[in-house]
């Protein structure tokens, strides 16, 4: 499907050259699994580009009025699910800054049809480094159990995913996140206001 350029990188077409080019859509959307640092990554690139961020599992939370872990336990998976398409697709269509998406958004078929047409960057992360930022044993439904071998499981039915909508994919791979976010502008070739 695409080519992978060096620094880890890989492109499609789709490649705004400068911040807000897409009107009410966003300027950058953040994939990744668990600890691959999209919150993060995404609040430095939204303060760089003097934009908002957004963060579809925060939309959720607020939407449901609990913590994600909870809907789980009470609601399920496949309500979780429902409620994260929607996010995904409101926030998508209404927020222009950096949107960065819960690990298991790209499940989501219509949510994948959806960011074809954004700029999109997978952050790509190994497991060691995903431990160290968010630790394993944080409360996140998905990793409750064997949570390392868990993680590698969601990474093997999820990266195909990831990659199917990525305009560009970052190696997070001892990076700080200014690293990262200076490798996801220069992938997207993003300017800042200051360029």
């Amino acid at each position: 499907m695409s080519e992978r350029p060096e620094e880890g990188a890989s492109w499609r077409s789709h490649r705004p050259s400068e911040a807000g080019a897409g009107g009410n859509s966003p300027v950058v959307v953040l994939v990744g699994p668990p600890g691959s640092g999209k919150s993060t990554v995404g609040r430095v690139l939204a303060e760089r580009l003097g934009v908002g961020f957004r963060d579809t599992d925060a939309d959720i939370e607020a939407t449901a009025g609990k913590p994600i872990p909870e809907i789980f336990v009470d609601e399920g998976e496949p309500h979780f699910r429902a409620l994260e398409a929607a996010a995904v697709r409101t926030a998508a269509e209404g927020h222009d800054g950096i949107l960065a998406l819960g690990g298991g958004a790209v499940l989501a078929e219509a949510t994948r049809t959806l960011l074809r047409e954004l700029p999109v960057v997978f952050l790509e992360v190994p497991l060691a480094d995903a431990v160290k930022r968010v630790g394993l044993d944080a409360p996140r439904p998905l990793l409750a159990i064997n949570p390392r071998a868990r993680w590698r499981e969601l990474m093997e039915a999820r990266r195909p995913l990831y990659l199917e909508v990525a305009t560009a994919v970052v190696d997070t791979a001892g990076r700080s996140p200014e690293q990262v976010a200076d490798a996801v502008l220069e992938a997207l070739e993003l300017k800042t206001p200051h360029d």
